[in-house]
């Protein structure tokens, strides 16, 4: 059994997508954030950086003590070679996907998350923090776009975990202040991606990221989202 300490996050998704293509046996733990939960002791003996998602795997290839793991670029590449799926088994195919996994989280991901922040999250409108990665988001699905150009897929013909890792960063779109029909290839991965019964599961009942208004969001919500630091995570 595998237990994945879960938000429905862009990166908490990742797994639900894994998960859902794969049907492979796990127990859903939740970690509401917006109250705390990533901050526990039970939680941080997990995943030390207090972010989600984090699994421990009771029953490893190897027979060995539990797996425990976080960062999602991680678990998915654990999972996909514990299970023979979504990743090629020759060099060059699999060298593919790891490029454009460790892209994702190196690159798109990060940069996708501070538009999101400031579009939606920060108290106040910073206008050059948005000019700055608005622009910088718009060059990552610039690159994704003409990547895809010539192929189905990130890693070529197959559905691999570099779409995995990807999909979820671009499903807030508007919330990123971004334009699919300004990127025709990515457009029609993305409505391919999302056609897909597995990702169709995975996303019922989500809230889209960065749907909610400023407004919305409350002073204690958003110190506990945003306000910590190395003294108050240890306390």
């Amino acid at each position: 059994m595998i237990d994945l300490y879960y938000c429905a996050t862009p990166n908490g998704l990742k797994m639900a997508l894994f998960f859902a293509e794969t049907g492979l046996q796990h127990r859903v733990i939740p970690v509401d954030i917006s109250r705390g939960d990533q901050f526990k002791p039970e939680f941080l003996a997990i995943s030390p950086n207090n972010k989600i998602p984090a699994m421990v795997d009771h029953d490893p290839a190897e027979g060995s003590e539990p797996v425990v793991l976080f960062e999602s670029g991680a678990m998915l590449l654990y999972l996909a070679e514990k299970t023979g799926q979504l990743m090629p088994s020759d060099l060059h195919g699999r060298m593919e996907v790891l490029k454009w996994l460790f892209w994702q989280v190196g690159g798109l991901g990060p940069m996708a998350g501070q538009i999101g922040h400031f579009n939606v999250y920060a108290p106040e409108r910073v206008p050059y923090a948005i000019e700055r990665y608005t622009k910088e988001t718009n060059r990552l699905y610039g690159v994704l776009d003409r990547r895809l150009a010539d192929r189905p897929y990130i890693a070529g013909t197959d559905y691999t975990i570099a779409d995995i890792a990807a999909y979820p960063w671009i499903v807030p779109h508007a919330g990123h202040g971004q334009d699919l029909n300004d990127f025709p290839n990515l457009q029609r991965w993305f409505e391919a991606v999302g056609a897909r019964p597995a990702t169709q599961r995975a996303y019922a009942g989500v809230e889209r990221a960065y749907s909610r208004r400023r407004e919305d969001i409350s002073d204690d919500e958003r110190d506990v989202l945003l306000g910590q630091t190395a003294s108050s995570t240890a306390r």
